[in-house]
């Protein structure tokens, strides 16, 4: 059996209400969907599906961990994952993605799997730069250290006091441009 077929719910026969759904997503989860970001993990899934009669509103709370490299030392660790999402499906004549979180889906779809919303979910929660746990505190002195220092500063309110002296040459032009 298809390791995503769990994830399938049927929606042509839901009253217009409120629905919750516990998915566990596992190493066999992350295999089924053919791509490299994502190789081993836990992760429960729970959702609410909210259905009217113009569209699905999908609510996902996302929990576990997953298994990356890290980006300095190809260490493995595990990147704990925790975010809440939202997908609108909006009832129309044919299938479009209209936005990140946003897509239209023809009236007569009888199924809508959840798994690619989910996995697109989990890999915008992770870090773009993947640092083990112990390289991570070095990182964030770094950042310290450079938020200390004022590259360039503006100031609205300065005063003519505090200018420096200006060039002769630039004094007796700015005359000309006042006249």
């Amino acid at each position: 059996m298809n390791v995503l077929r769990t994830y399938d719910i049927h929606i042509v026969g839901l009253e217009n209400k409120r629905y919750e759904y516990d998915f566990t997503s596992d190493d066999a989860f992350f295999a089924a969907l053919e791509q490299d970001l994502i190789e081993k993990g836990s992760v429960q899934t729970h959702l609410v599906l909210d259905r009217s009669e113009t569209m699905l509103r999908l609510d996902f709370h996302i929990t576990g961990t997953v298994e990356q490299t890290c980006d300095r030392s190809l260490d493995e660790y595990d990147e704990p994952v925790d975010t809440r999402q939202t997908m609108l499906l909006k009832f129309g004549d044919h299938n479009e993605e209209l936005s990140d979180d946003i897509e239209l889906i023809e009236r007569n779809t009888a199924t809508i799997n959840v798994a690619r919303y989910i996995f697109e979910f989990i890999s915008l929660s992770l870090p773009m730069k993947r640092l083990h746990p112990r390289f991570r505190d070095e990182e964030d002195s770094d950042d310290d250290l450079q938020n200390g220092k004022v590259i360039y500063r503006s100031d609205a309110d300065t005063n003519d006091e505090e200018q420096p002296d200006v060039d002769p040459r630039w004094a007796a032009l700015r005359k000309l441009n006042n006249n």
